[in-house]
């Protein structure tokens, strides 16, 4: 019996050591990656000249003298160091970040924070050596920056393609984390066209590799040795690495790097139009059969979008055959076009889909700026149903907002339009799916709102443009 029971406790740990093999079998080995790749992989290093302080102590920092005996206030005072008088203190800032050669003859590719306003950029290879980088070009609105260094036969990394990336698959990231040199982390892909914001023209990247200060501008690698990404920002709460990474896709940044280096800038496809998620309300005001797509809630003055027909209130469900199914999806896709590529856009307008043709624009180098509109004239009409007072447009305020029609909120009383947070100051230019173009107008459509059903109102707030849903109660 005893022979029998140290048998199956010899097999049972058999069978244990088995798995434990077999599930470190299943686990990738990065070593050959990380020893190919390494050596094109550099730290960065910044120098800037900021602007001058006052010499001297600052005064915080001078001591109390007063009540000290004249002997040791002597000391004290000349102690302390001066400058004469005019004269001021040079300051420093310093930087340090990561990047990566992209070809033998010394391109170097790394983010645009890691660089921004630097005065001297010094690029640090695997074997210690030190070269100087001149600034080919930088895009601060994908924070790429390309920089060259003088060299020949320069170790480079192989650029994969970010589209091909799955969620779920292994990649890796070395970099230089507070300084330590050629750190490497791994991790999977989280998910893919994250939109993060401010960051309009950049589907990231988003994983789970332990990324810090330093890691920024160095590449994001697959199991197959090839760059996807530039791991660029982190999700933190505490200033150090907490599950969320993100990294520019490698197209992205690549296509960046291809217009510094021939022209110095980066052009890209505009559509002219101000957009925003269509949530599970706004859907149904609209006709859709779940949310989906981007609403247009504006359309500036001879934008290609006004040229190639879109309206407010068109709900665009794809271009050129790729699904939107974010709002977010649209500016990645018509960023990333050259200026003149005719498309075409799959719409929902008035519960009914069409498609549009346009040729995309060129995004302007400044952000369009709408004035916004005073709260002054016009005669008072009021919704008791609603709880606002309204009033029409001047002429100056429909030249300032750029808009033909519309009702200015002049009073928001207690009822539906205090809940769903309507201002003074706010104009209301479609509701129920129809056009506002007057308070009279607006009297009238909103009398014959439905009851216990979603709707929506269109409205322009310091010159920005959303639409809204709410519900009437019996």
């Amino acid at each position: 019996m005893r022979t029998l029971k140290r048998a199956l406790l010899s097999l049972a740990a058999v069978l244990a050591m088995a798995q434990v093999l077999v599930a470190h079998a299943q686990l990738p080995e990065f070593t050959e990656l990380v020893e190919q790749a390494s050596p094109a992989v550099v730290n960065i290093s910044t120098r800037q000249t900021l602007p001058a302080q006052p010499a001297g102590m600052p005064p915080q920092m001078m001591p109390d003298l007063e009540g000290l005996p004249p002997m040791f206030r002597d000391f004290f005072e000349r102690s302390i160091p001066q400058l004469p008088p005019g004269q001021q203190r040079k300051r420093e800032a310093q930087s340090l970040g990561s990047g990566f050669i992209i070809s033998a003859d010394g391109y170097v590719l790394t983010n645009n924070h890691v660089v921004a306003d630097a005065d001297e950029i010094i690029v640090r290879l695997s074997d210690r050596s030190e070269l100087e980088a001149k600034l080919v070009g930088a895009d601060p609105r994908t924070d790429v920056a390309l920089l060259k260094v003088e060299g020949k036969g320069l170790p480079s990394v192989k650029l994969g393609k970010s589209e091909a990336l799955k969620v779920g698959e292994w990649v890796v990231a070395i970099g230089s984390p507070f300084g330590f040199d050629h750190s490497v982390t791994a991790g999977i892909v989280s998910a893919k066209g994250r939109s993060l914001p401010d960051e309009n023209y950049v589907p990231f990247i988003q994983t789970d590799v332990a990324i810090n200060p330093g890691n920024s501008g160095g590449p994001l690698f697959n199991l197959d040795g090839e760059v996807v990404g530039i791991n660029s920002q982190i999700f933190t709460r505490s200033g150090g690495f907490m599950g969320l990474s993100f990294a520019i896709p490698i197209d992205v940044a690549m296509n960046v790097a291809e217009q510094l280096k021939a022209e110095g800038k980066v052009n890209r496809g505009w559509l002219g139009v101000v957009i925003q998620e269509v949530s599970k309300d706004l859907a149904e005001t609209f006709g859709l059969d779940k949310p989906a797509g981007a609403l247009v809630a504006q359309v500036l003055e001879d934008s290609p979008g006004a040229k190639g027909g879109l309206r407010v209130g068109d709900v665009i469900l794809a271009l050129d055959g790729k699904p939107i199914v974010a709002s977010a999806d649209l500016p990645h896709l018509v960023g990333g076009l050259k200026p003149g590529t005719k498309v075409t856009l799959d719409v929902v307008r008035d519960g009914a889909r069409q498609q549009l043709t346009m040729a995309i624009g060129a995004l302007p180098d400044d952000g369009e700026a709408i004035a916004a509109a005073g709260a002054k004239g016009g005669a008072e009409r009021s919704s008791n149903r609603l709880g606002v007072t309204v009033v029409d447009l001047t002429a100056e305020q429909k030249k300032a907002l750029e808009v033909e029609g519309g009702a200015l909120i002049r009073e928001v009383q207690d009822g539906p339009a205090a809940l769903i947070g309507l201002r003074p100051g706010d104009v209301i230019t479609h509701l129920n799916n129809q056009s506002i173009d007057s308070a009279k107008t607006f009297g009238k459509v909103a009398e014959a709102l439905p009851k216990n059903r979603s709707v929506s109102m269109r409205v322009l707030r310091q010159g920005r443009a959303s639409f809204i849903t709410f519900k009437l109660a019996e």
